[in-house]
């Protein structure tokens, strides 16, 4: 069984900075895409910023120049550095992963439970 489990969200004021983790645990064989999603009240899921296996970074706009993804392939970890924090940032934010359990089988997307991430004054 394969877990993901958030940490590092918080409430902190327009501007600041806050670092999220995401450990992947269980039975594991290998990871492709790491990312980051986010929901805010009443809004859709939406992405956030993604990893390859390989270091290859996406971010949606809304992040770009403010957040950096990164990730620890022996660790299976991902985070997301977070600066310059706007109240629009105000979500829970999801970690996902690409895994297979085996050399033999397909990839299976994953999903953490969420950390909630406030930003106002």
């Amino acid at each position: 069984q394969v877990q993901l489990v958030e940490s590092g969200g918080d409430l902190v004021q327009p501007g600041g900075s806050l670092r999220l983790s995401c450990a992947a645990s269980g039975s594991i064989f290998s990871i492709n895409n790491m990312g980051w999603y986010r929901q805010a009240p009443g809004n859709q899921r939406e992405l956030v910023a993604t990893i390859t296996n390989t270091g290859n970074r996406h971010y949606a706009d809304s992040v770009k120049g403010r957040f950096t993804i990164s990730r620890d392939n022996a660790k299976n970890v991902v985070d997301l550095q977070m600066n310059s924090l706007k109240p629009e940032d105000t979500a829970v934010y999801y970690c996902n992963a690409d895994i297979k359990v085996s050399k033999w089988s397909r990839g299976s997307f994953y999903w953490g439970k969420g950390t909630l991430v406030t930003v106002s004054s």
